[in-house]
Protein backbone atom coordinates (compact mmCIF):
# COMPACT_ATOMS: atom_id res chain seq x y z
CA UNK A 1 0.00 0.00 0.00
CA UNK A 2 1.33 3.91 -0.98
CA UNK A 3 1.15 6.11 1.81
CA UNK A 4 -0.86 9.70 1.02
CA UNK A 5 0.62 12.08 -0.74
CA UNK A 6 0.37 15.82 0.29
CA UNK A 7 1.74 18.47 -1.61
CA UNK A 8 4.80 20.55 0.14
CA UNK A 9 4.82 24.20 0.15
CA UNK A 10 8.43 26.23 -1.11
CA UNK A 11 11.36 25.26 0.85
CA UNK A 12 12.10 28.99 1.98
CA UNK A 13 9.32 31.92 2.87
CA UNK A 14 9.21 34.70 0.48
CA UNK A 15 10.03 37.00 3.48
CA UNK A 16 13.32 35.34 4.21
CA UNK A 17 14.10 35.76 0.30
CA UNK A 18 13.49 39.32 0.05
CA UNK A 19 15.70 39.80 2.39
CA UNK A 20 18.64 37.45 2.24
CA UNK A 21 18.11 36.60 -1.48
CA UNK A 22 21.39 37.89 -2.59
CA UNK A 23 23.37 36.21 -0.02
CA UNK A 24 21.56 32.77 -0.95
CA UNK A 25 22.59 30.46 -3.92
CA UNK A 26 19.37 28.56 -2.94
CA UNK A 27 17.80 26.16 -0.59
CA UNK A 28 16.49 22.02 -0.13
CA UNK A 29 13.89 20.90 2.54
CA UNK A 30 13.46 17.52 3.31
CA UNK A 31 13.68 14.74 5.62
CA UNK A 32 16.85 14.72 7.69
CA UNK A 33 17.25 11.19 9.68
CA UNK A 34 14.35 8.91 10.12
CA UNK A 35 13.84 6.27 12.74
CA UNK A 36 11.75 3.57 12.12
CA UNK A 37 10.46 1.10 13.89
CA UNK A 38 8.58 -2.52 12.85
CA UNK A 39 6.58 -3.84 15.93
CA UNK A 40 4.36 -6.80 16.03
CA UNK A 41 2.02 -5.04 17.98
CA UNK A 42 -0.25 -7.51 19.14
CA UNK A 43 2.35 -9.05 21.27
CA UNK A 44 2.30 -6.13 23.39
CA UNK A 45 -0.74 -6.82 25.36
CA UNK A 46 0.23 -9.50 27.85
CA UNK A 47 -2.97 -11.39 27.36
CA UNK A 48 -2.34 -11.90 23.33
CA UNK A 49 1.24 -13.04 24.06
CA UNK A 50 -0.23 -15.69 26.85
CA UNK A 51 -2.42 -16.59 23.51
CA UNK A 52 0.26 -16.43 21.42
CA UNK A 53 2.06 -19.63 23.54
CA UNK A 54 -1.27 -21.47 23.87
CA UNK A 55 -1.23 -21.58 19.91
CA UNK A 56 2.54 -22.66 19.91
CA UNK A 57 1.23 -25.34 22.49
CA UNK A 58 3.76 -23.55 25.24
CA UNK A 59 2.57 -23.36 28.90
CA UNK A 60 3.68 -20.05 30.36
CA UNK A 61 6.18 -21.69 32.89
CA UNK A 62 8.10 -22.91 29.60
CA UNK A 63 8.26 -19.58 28.24
CA UNK A 64 12.15 -18.83 28.79
CA UNK A 65 13.26 -21.98 27.48
CA UNK A 66 10.80 -21.54 24.50
CA UNK A 67 11.74 -17.82 23.54
CA UNK A 68 15.44 -19.02 24.25
CA UNK A 69 15.66 -21.67 21.26
CA UNK A 70 14.02 -18.81 18.87
CA UNK A 71 16.36 -16.42 20.07
CA UNK A 72 19.40 -19.21 19.41
CA UNK A 73 18.17 -19.50 16.19
CA UNK A 74 18.06 -16.08 14.96
CA UNK A 75 22.03 -15.25 16.34
CA UNK A 76 22.76 -18.63 13.86
CA UNK A 77 21.18 -16.89 11.19
CA UNK A 78 22.77 -13.61 11.83
CA UNK A 79 26.39 -15.20 12.02
CA UNK A 80 25.46 -17.49 9.15
CA UNK A 81 24.44 -13.74 7.24
CA UNK A 82 27.90 -12.35 8.37
CA UNK A 83 29.79 -15.65 7.12
CA UNK A 84 27.78 -15.55 4.01
CA UNK A 85 28.42 -12.07 3.12
CA UNK A 86 31.99 -12.38 3.95
CA UNK A 87 31.52 -9.26 6.18
CA UNK A 88 32.87 -9.07 9.80
CA UNK A 89 30.78 -9.55 12.79
CA UNK A 90 32.05 -7.71 15.94
CA UNK A 91 30.62 -8.25 19.77
CA UNK A 92 30.76 -4.15 21.72
CA UNK A 93 31.56 -5.19 25.33
CA UNK A 94 29.69 -1.59 26.40
CA UNK A 95 26.65 -0.42 24.85
CA UNK A 96 28.37 3.36 25.00
CA UNK A 97 30.72 2.84 22.31
CA UNK A 98 29.40 4.46 18.93
CA UNK A 99 27.86 1.69 16.62
CA UNK A 100 28.43 4.36 13.80
CA UNK A 101 31.84 4.88 14.02
CA UNK A 102 32.70 1.22 14.41
CA UNK A 103 31.02 0.53 11.53
CA UNK A 104 32.22 3.54 9.75
CA UNK A 105 35.95 2.60 10.77
CA UNK A 106 35.31 -1.41 9.45
CA UNK A 107 34.10 0.76 5.81
CA UNK A 108 37.11 2.31 5.55
CA UNK A 109 39.46 -0.49 6.47
CA UNK A 110 37.80 -3.37 4.49
CA UNK A 111 35.25 -1.38 1.85
CA UNK A 112 32.38 -2.06 0.13
CA UNK A 113 30.34 -0.70 -2.68
CA UNK A 114 27.25 -1.60 -1.37
CA UNK A 115 25.76 -3.93 0.22
CA UNK A 116 26.32 -5.10 3.75
CA UNK A 117 29.25 -3.64 5.55
CA UNK A 118 29.26 -5.35 9.16
CA UNK A 119 27.11 -7.07 12.09
CA UNK A 120 27.46 -5.52 15.30
CA UNK A 121 26.14 -7.34 18.65
CA UNK A 122 25.67 -5.44 21.73
CA UNK A 123 23.36 -6.33 24.94
CA UNK A 124 21.22 -3.25 25.87
CA UNK A 125 18.30 -2.45 27.94
CA UNK A 126 14.81 -3.85 25.95
CA UNK A 127 10.98 -4.23 27.00
CA UNK A 128 10.96 -7.50 26.80
CA UNK A 129 8.46 -10.31 29.05
CA UNK A 130 9.01 -11.92 32.43
CA UNK A 131 6.87 -15.09 34.04
CA UNK A 132 5.18 -13.47 37.25
CA UNK A 133 3.27 -15.15 39.92
CA UNK A 134 0.14 -13.55 41.20
CA UNK A 135 -0.44 -14.11 45.58
CA UNK A 136 -4.11 -13.37 44.70
CA UNK A 137 -5.11 -15.75 42.13
CA UNK A 138 -2.26 -18.34 42.50
CA UNK A 139 -1.42 -18.27 39.04
CA UNK A 140 1.72 -17.43 36.96
CA UNK A 141 1.35 -15.03 33.84
CA UNK A 142 2.95 -12.87 31.19
CA UNK A 143 4.24 -9.12 32.22
CA UNK A 144 5.46 -7.08 30.07
CA UNK A 145 9.27 -5.16 31.70
CA UNK A 146 12.34 -3.60 31.25
CA UNK A 147 15.12 -6.43 30.71
CA UNK A 148 18.31 -6.89 28.84
CA UNK A 149 19.45 -8.70 25.77
CA UNK A 150 21.83 -9.15 22.79
CA UNK A 151 20.71 -6.49 19.83
CA UNK A 152 22.29 -6.63 16.30
CA UNK A 153 23.07 -3.94 14.42
CA UNK A 154 23.01 -4.61 10.73
CA UNK A 155 24.99 -1.86 8.80
CA UNK A 156 24.72 -1.48 4.99
CA UNK A 157 25.65 0.76 2.14
CA UNK A 158 22.32 0.17 0.68
CA UNK A 159 22.10 0.70 -3.12
CA UNK A 160 18.71 3.54 -2.33
CA UNK A 161 19.19 4.33 0.60
CA UNK A 162 23.16 5.19 1.17
CA UNK A 163 24.67 4.75 4.94
CA UNK A 164 21.99 3.07 7.40
CA UNK A 165 21.57 0.36 9.88
CA UNK A 166 19.15 -1.58 10.88
CA UNK A 167 18.83 -3.00 14.98
CA UNK A 168 16.78 -6.23 15.60
CA UNK A 169 15.97 -7.22 19.23
CA UNK A 170 16.78 -10.86 19.58
CA UNK A 171 14.25 -11.70 22.53
CA UNK A 172 10.60 -11.46 22.15
CA UNK A 173 8.70 -9.38 21.33
CA UNK A 174 11.86 -9.01 18.78
CA UNK A 175 10.87 -5.31 17.80
CA UNK A 176 13.09 -3.57 15.21
CA UNK A 177 14.48 -0.44 14.55
CA UNK A 178 15.77 0.94 11.22
CA UNK A 179 17.92 4.55 11.08
CA UNK A 180 17.68 6.62 7.70
CA UNK A 181 19.32 9.36 6.92
CA UNK A 182 17.48 11.71 4.19
CA UNK A 183 20.39 13.33 3.07
CA UNK A 184 22.71 10.29 2.43
CA UNK A 185 19.65 8.69 0.24
CA UNK A 186 19.38 12.02 -1.68
CA UNK A 187 23.61 11.94 -2.41
CA UNK A 188 22.40 8.02 -4.03
CA UNK A 189 19.77 9.90 -5.77
CA UNK A 190 21.41 12.44 -7.12
CA UNK A 191 24.22 9.78 -8.48
CA UNK A 192 21.70 8.19 -10.27
CA UNK A 193 20.41 11.52 -12.01
CA UNK A 194 23.98 13.00 -12.77
CA UNK A 195 23.58 15.68 -10.91
CA UNK A 196 26.92 17.23 -9.25
CA UNK A 197 26.92 18.12 -5.87
CA UNK A 198 29.62 19.11 -2.93
CA UNK A 199 28.51 16.76 0.40
CA UNK A 200 30.40 17.45 3.79
CA UNK A 201 29.59 14.71 6.41
CA UNK A 202 25.70 15.34 6.38
CA UNK A 203 25.28 18.55 4.36
CA UNK A 204 25.26 19.75 1.12
CA UNK A 205 26.89 23.00 -0.22
CA UNK A 206 26.78 23.27 -3.27
CA UNK A 207 24.01 21.26 -5.72
CA UNK A 208 24.04 22.07 -9.59
CA UNK A 209 20.73 21.70 -9.62
CA UNK A 210 18.79 22.58 -6.42
CA UNK A 211 15.20 21.91 -8.14
CA UNK A 212 15.89 18.76 -9.05
CA UNK A 213 17.62 17.88 -5.47
CA UNK A 214 14.29 19.73 -3.91
CA UNK A 215 12.38 17.25 -6.37
CA UNK A 216 14.33 14.27 -5.41
CA UNK A 217 13.83 15.05 -1.78
CA UNK A 218 9.83 15.51 -2.42
CA UNK A 219 9.42 11.75 -3.78
CA UNK A 220 11.08 10.32 -0.52
CA UNK A 221 8.22 11.20 1.18
CA UNK A 222 6.23 9.46 -1.48
CA UNK A 223 8.03 6.31 -1.12
CA UNK A 224 5.90 3.26 -0.87
CA UNK A 225 7.49 1.97 2.50
CA UNK A 226 6.53 -1.69 3.08
CA UNK A 227 8.52 -3.01 0.18
CA UNK A 228 11.51 -1.32 0.50
CA UNK A 229 11.26 -2.20 4.77
CA UNK A 230 9.93 -5.58 4.31
CA UNK A 231 12.90 -6.67 2.28
CA UNK A 232 15.67 -5.20 5.21
CA UNK A 233 13.37 -7.10 7.16
CA UNK A 234 13.93 -10.28 5.42
CA UNK A 235 17.58 -10.21 4.83
CA UNK A 236 18.28 -9.64 8.72
CA UNK A 237 15.41 -11.32 10.22
CA UNK A 238 14.69 -14.22 8.26
CA UNK A 239 12.40 -16.44 11.50
CA UNK A 240 9.73 -13.40 11.02
CA UNK A 241 7.41 -14.83 8.77
CA UNK A 242 7.55 -18.43 11.62
CA UNK A 243 7.53 -16.47 14.61
CA UNK A 244 4.25 -14.23 13.00
CA UNK A 245 2.57 -17.13 11.98
CA UNK A 246 0.67 -18.44 14.82
CA UNK A 247 -1.30 -15.88 15.10
CA UNK A 248 -1.27 -14.35 11.85
CA UNK A 249 -0.06 -10.98 12.13
CA UNK A 250 2.72 -8.60 10.11
CA UNK A 251 5.55 -6.36 11.42
CA UNK A 252 3.30 -2.84 11.68
CA UNK A 253 6.16 -0.41 10.53
CA UNK A 254 5.83 3.32 12.65
CA UNK A 255 8.17 6.29 12.73
CA UNK A 256 9.69 6.68 16.67
CA UNK A 257 11.02 9.88 15.44
CA UNK A 258 11.41 12.49 12.67
CA UNK A 259 13.87 15.17 11.44
CA UNK A 260 12.86 17.71 8.62
CA UNK A 261 15.66 19.70 7.92
CA UNK A 262 15.54 22.65 5.79
CA UNK A 263 18.54 23.73 4.57
CA UNK A 264 19.61 27.54 2.76
CA UNK A 265 22.86 27.47 0.64
CA UNK A 266 24.71 30.73 1.44
CA UNK A 267 27.29 31.17 -1.03
CA UNK A 268 29.73 31.49 1.20
CA UNK A 269 30.68 31.15 4.66
CA UNK A 270 31.14 34.92 4.92
CA UNK A 271 27.87 35.93 3.83
CA UNK A 272 26.48 33.88 6.68
CA UNK A 273 28.77 35.02 9.16
CA UNK A 274 27.84 38.05 8.81
CA UNK A 275 24.13 37.21 9.79
CA UNK A 276 24.63 34.01 12.23
CA UNK A 277 25.38 35.70 15.02
CA UNK A 278 22.33 38.16 14.77
CA UNK A 279 19.81 35.04 14.16
CA UNK A 280 20.91 33.80 17.39
CA UNK A 281 20.59 36.72 19.51
CA UNK A 282 17.00 37.29 18.32
CA UNK A 283 16.43 33.33 18.43
CA UNK A 284 17.24 33.09 22.12
CA UNK A 285 16.36 36.40 23.35
CA UNK A 286 13.55 37.44 21.34
CA UNK A 287 11.09 34.30 20.82
CA UNK A 288 9.15 33.58 23.70
CA UNK A 289 7.05 30.53 24.86
CA UNK A 290 3.28 31.95 22.47
CA UNK A 291 6.11 31.80 19.77
CA UNK A 292 7.62 29.12 20.09
CA UNK A 293 4.16 27.57 20.21
CA UNK A 294 3.18 29.03 17.18
CA UNK A 295 6.51 27.63 15.12
CA UNK A 296 5.39 24.26 15.80
CA UNK A 297 2.12 24.55 15.08
CA UNK A 298 -0.03 25.19 18.27
CA UNK A 299 -2.93 27.34 18.75
CA UNK A 300 -2.14 30.58 20.72
CA UNK A 301 -5.30 32.80 21.63
CA UNK A 302 -5.66 35.45 19.21
CA UNK A 303 -7.14 37.59 22.03
CA UNK A 304 -4.17 37.38 24.78
CA UNK A 305 -1.25 36.25 22.84
CA UNK A 306 -0.41 34.17 25.81
CA UNK A 307 -0.64 31.04 26.12
CA UNK A 308 -3.65 29.27 27.21
CA UNK A 309 -4.06 28.60 30.83
CA UNK A 310 -4.99 25.25 30.73
CA UNK A 311 -1.39 24.18 28.41
CA UNK A 312 0.13 22.00 31.03
CA UNK A 313 3.11 21.32 28.69
CA UNK A 314 6.57 22.74 28.91
CA UNK A 315 8.40 24.97 26.63
CA UNK A 316 12.29 25.28 26.80
CA UNK A 317 14.75 27.80 24.35
CA UNK A 318 18.58 26.81 24.94
CA UNK A 319 21.82 27.76 23.47
CA UNK A 320 24.33 25.33 22.88
CA UNK A 321 27.94 25.73 22.03
CA UNK A 322 29.09 22.98 19.73
CA UNK A 323 32.33 22.23 18.22
CA UNK A 324 30.76 23.66 14.52
CA UNK A 325 29.01 26.65 16.32
CA UNK A 326 26.72 27.71 17.98
CA UNK A 327 22.81 25.61 18.15
CA UNK A 328 19.64 27.68 19.22
CA UNK A 329 16.68 24.78 20.09
CA UNK A 330 13.28 25.95 21.58
CA UNK A 331 11.11 22.47 22.65
CA UNK A 332 7.70 22.15 23.39
CA UNK A 333 6.31 18.32 24.66
CA UNK A 334 9.50 16.67 23.45
CA UNK A 335 8.74 18.03 19.98
CA UNK A 336 12.00 20.55 19.07
CA UNK A 337 12.67 23.41 16.49
CA UNK A 338 16.35 24.37 16.19
CA UNK A 339 18.92 26.41 13.74
CA UNK A 340 22.44 26.45 13.45
CA UNK A 341 25.02 26.58 10.86
CA UNK A 342 26.17 23.62 8.91
CA UNK A 343 29.93 23.69 7.34
CA UNK A 344 30.04 27.62 7.60
CA UNK A 345 27.57 27.92 4.75
CA UNK A 346 24.50 26.24 5.15
CA UNK A 347 21.97 27.50 7.69
CA UNK A 348 20.17 24.74 8.62
CA UNK A 349 16.37 25.26 10.44
CA UNK A 350 15.25 21.65 11.50
CA UNK A 351 11.91 20.20 13.34
CA UNK A 352 12.14 17.06 14.90
CA UNK A 353 8.86 15.33 16.24
CA UNK A 354 8.95 12.63 18.92
CA UNK A 355 5.19 13.30 19.63
CA UNK A 356 3.29 13.25 16.52
CA UNK A 357 -0.04 13.60 18.43
CA UNK A 358 0.62 16.69 19.13
CA UNK A 359 -0.40 17.76 15.45
CA UNK A 360 -3.59 17.14 13.17
CA UNK A 361 -3.80 15.01 9.79
CA UNK A 362 -7.42 15.09 7.78
CA UNK A 363 -7.90 11.21 7.58
CA UNK A 364 -10.98 8.75 8.38
CA UNK A 365 -11.09 6.40 11.53
CA UNK A 366 -8.44 4.12 11.11
CA UNK A 367 -9.72 0.54 9.72
CA UNK A 368 -12.24 2.53 7.76
CA UNK A 369 -10.49 3.91 4.60
CA UNK A 370 -14.18 5.00 2.96
CA UNK A 371 -15.24 6.47 5.54
CA UNK A 372 -15.86 10.34 6.82
CA UNK A 373 -12.89 12.23 7.05
CA UNK A 374 -12.36 14.55 9.65
CA UNK A 375 -9.06 15.98 11.69
CA UNK A 376 -7.68 13.52 13.76
CA UNK A 377 -4.37 12.56 15.98
CA UNK A 378 -1.33 12.23 13.68
CA UNK A 379 -0.34 8.60 14.10
CA UNK A 380 3.09 7.19 14.02
CA UNK A 381 2.37 4.71 11.16
CA UNK A 382 4.34 5.53 8.07
CA UNK A 383 0.81 6.39 5.97
CA UNK A 384 0.86 9.09 7.98
CA UNK A 385 4.41 10.21 6.77
CA UNK A 386 3.70 12.63 4.62
CA UNK A 387 1.78 15.00 6.89
CA UNK A 388 4.81 14.92 9.19
CA UNK A 389 6.59 16.37 6.14
CA UNK A 390 3.75 18.73 5.69
CA UNK A 391 3.52 20.39 9.59
CA UNK A 392 7.32 20.25 9.88
CA UNK A 393 8.09 22.18 6.65
CA UNK A 394 5.62 24.77 8.01
CA UNK A 395 7.20 24.96 11.24
CA UNK A 396 10.61 25.67 9.52
CA UNK A 397 8.90 28.12 7.46
CA UNK A 398 7.48 29.99 10.14
CA UNK A 399 10.77 30.03 12.35
CA UNK A 400 12.71 31.62 8.96
CA UNK A 401 10.04 34.45 8.42
CA UNK A 402 10.60 34.92 12.79
CA UNK A 403 14.12 35.33 11.80
CA UNK A 404 13.61 37.50 8.50
CA UNK A 405 11.10 39.99 10.71
CA UNK A 406 13.45 40.52 13.68
CA UNK A 407 17.36 40.46 11.57
CA UNK A 408 18.67 43.14 9.81
CA UNK A 409 21.51 44.99 8.25
CA UNK A 410 20.13 48.44 9.77
CA UNK A 411 21.70 49.57 13.67
CA UNK A 412 18.88 49.15 16.31
CA UNK A 413 19.93 52.77 17.23
CA UNK A 414 19.04 54.01 13.21
CA UNK A 415 16.23 52.10 13.81
CA UNK A 416 15.09 54.09 16.95
CA UNK A 417 16.23 56.95 15.78
CA UNK A 418 13.41 58.08 13.00
CA UNK A 419 10.85 57.56 15.93
CA UNK A 420 12.75 58.56 18.87
CA UNK A 421 12.94 62.59 17.82
CA UNK A 422 9.50 64.75 17.43
CA UNK A 423 8.94 65.41 13.27
CA UNK A 424 7.03 67.97 11.19
CA UNK A 425 4.75 66.44 8.70
CA UNK A 426 2.28 68.02 6.23
CA UNK A 427 2.55 71.47 8.95
CA UNK A 428 1.77 69.25 11.90
CA UNK A 429 4.45 68.58 15.07
CA UNK A 430 4.37 65.30 15.85
CA UNK A 431 6.14 64.41 19.52
CA UNK A 432 8.88 61.74 19.61
CA UNK A 433 8.02 58.11 20.74
CA UNK A 434 10.28 56.76 23.67
CA UNK A 435 9.92 52.72 23.45
CA UNK A 436 12.12 52.27 26.60
CA UNK A 437 8.97 54.26 28.59
CA UNK A 438 6.30 52.39 29.97
CA UNK A 439 3.34 54.09 28.21
CA UNK A 440 4.59 54.13 24.65
CA UNK A 441 6.49 50.59 25.18
CA UNK A 442 2.68 49.00 25.87
CA UNK A 443 1.42 51.19 23.27
CA UNK A 444 3.74 49.58 20.80
CA UNK A 445 3.10 46.08 22.02
CA UNK A 446 -0.39 46.57 21.84
CA UNK A 447 -0.23 47.66 17.81
CA UNK A 448 2.39 44.64 17.48
CA UNK A 449 -0.59 41.37 18.05
CA UNK A 450 -0.86 39.15 15.80
CA UNK A 451 -4.85 39.12 16.12
CA UNK A 452 -4.46 42.62 14.60
CA UNK A 453 -2.00 41.48 11.49
CA UNK A 454 -4.96 40.57 9.54
CA UNK A 455 -7.83 42.52 9.98
CA UNK A 456 -6.43 45.36 11.69
CA UNK A 457 -7.32 47.26 15.30
CA UNK A 458 -9.64 49.85 16.21
CA UNK A 459 -9.73 52.47 18.47
CA UNK A 460 -11.94 50.02 21.19
CA UNK A 461 -9.24 47.56 20.84
CA UNK A 462 -6.45 49.90 22.00
CA UNK A 463 -8.66 50.90 24.78
CA UNK A 464 -9.29 47.28 26.16
CA UNK A 465 -5.32 46.27 26.12
CA UNK A 466 -4.20 50.01 27.72
CA UNK A 467 -6.94 50.33 30.34
CA UNK A 468 -7.61 47.58 32.71
CA UNK A 469 -10.76 48.88 33.97
CA UNK A 470 -13.61 49.49 32.17
CA UNK A 471 -15.86 53.29 31.87
CA UNK A 472 -18.51 54.77 30.71
CA UNK A 473 -19.84 58.50 29.95
CA UNK A 474 -17.39 60.86 30.26
CA UNK A 475 -14.83 59.13 31.08
CA UNK A 476 -15.13 56.17 28.13
CA UNK A 477 -14.81 59.81 25.92
CA UNK A 478 -11.66 60.59 27.27
CA UNK A 479 -10.36 57.14 26.78
CA UNK A 480 -11.59 57.18 23.08
CA UNK A 481 -10.01 60.40 22.31
CA UNK A 482 -6.51 59.68 24.26
CA UNK A 483 -6.01 56.59 21.95
CA UNK A 484 -7.51 58.89 18.93
CA UNK A 485 -4.25 60.95 19.31
CA UNK A 486 -2.04 58.08 19.95
CA UNK A 487 -3.43 56.59 16.51
CA UNK A 488 -2.50 59.91 15.18
CA UNK A 489 0.92 60.16 16.64
CA UNK A 490 1.38 56.47 15.33
CA UNK A 491 0.24 57.32 11.94
CA UNK A 492 2.31 60.81 12.04
CA UNK A 493 5.66 58.87 12.59
CA UNK A 494 4.50 56.11 9.64
CA UNK A 495 4.13 53.02 11.68
CA UNK A 496 0.21 52.76 11.41
CA UNK A 497 -2.15 53.43 8.00
CA UNK A 498 -5.57 53.58 7.56
CA UNK A 499 -7.45 50.61 6.45
CA UNK A 500 -9.84 52.87 3.52
CA UNK A 501 -13.25 53.03 4.26
CA UNK A 502 -12.97 51.98 7.63
CA UNK A 503 -12.37 52.51 11.04
CA UNK A 504 -9.01 49.92 11.29
CA UNK A 505 -5.18 50.76 11.25
CA UNK A 506 -2.74 48.10 10.20
CA UNK A 507 0.95 48.36 10.43
CA UNK A 508 2.87 49.10 7.66
CA UNK A 509 6.04 47.30 6.59
CA UNK A 510 8.17 50.24 8.29
CA UNK A 511 6.18 49.94 11.38
CA UNK A 512 6.47 46.52 11.41
CA UNK A 513 10.40 46.52 11.03
CA UNK A 514 10.67 48.94 13.55
CA UNK A 515 8.44 48.00 16.02
CA UNK A 516 9.58 44.13 16.34
CA UNK A 517 13.13 45.39 16.11
CA UNK A 518 12.67 47.75 19.32
CA UNK A 519 10.52 45.22 20.94
CA UNK A 520 12.96 42.65 20.56
CA UNK A 521 15.51 45.06 22.52
CA UNK A 522 13.39 45.51 25.37
CA UNK A 523 12.59 41.98 25.68
CA UNK A 524 16.29 41.02 25.90
CA UNK A 525 17.97 39.09 28.34
CA UNK A 526 21.01 41.35 29.41
CA UNK A 527 23.25 37.85 30.73
CA UNK A 528 22.15 36.47 27.74
CA UNK A 529 23.42 39.37 25.26
CA UNK A 530 26.80 39.43 27.41
CA UNK A 531 27.26 36.18 26.41
CA UNK A 532 26.76 36.42 22.98
CA UNK A 533 28.64 39.07 22.70
CA UNK A 534 31.57 37.31 24.92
Amino acid sequence: MKTNTTSLPDSVPDVFLTKFGPDIQGAISGFDRLRLRGTLRHLFQPTVMEAYLNACRVLIKDFGRFAEGITQRIKAAVYQLAEKSRRPYRYLPSSQISKEEVAREIALEDPVEQGLIAILGCVEPCLSYVVRGSLATKHIHMELAQRKCTHFYFYYLHPVLGFMHLRLQSWFPFTININLNGREWLGRQLDRARVAYRKKRNCFVWIQDLAKAQALLDEQWRTDWPPLLNSLLQECHPLHREICQPIHQEYYWSASDTEYATDVLFKDAARLGQWYPRFVQHGISSFASPDVMRFLGRNVPTTTGKVNAHFKGEVISDLKHRPEGIRVKHSLNSNSIKVYDKQGSVLRVETTIVRPQEFRVRRAVEGDRQGQKDWRILRRGIADLPRRAQVSDAANQRYLSALAAVTGTTRLSEVAREICQPIVRDGQRYRAINPWAKEDGALLEAISRGEFAINGLRNRDLQRLLYKTKAAGPEQRRRAGAITRKLRLLRGHGLLKKVSGTHRYVLTQKGREIVTALLAARQADVEKLSKLAA
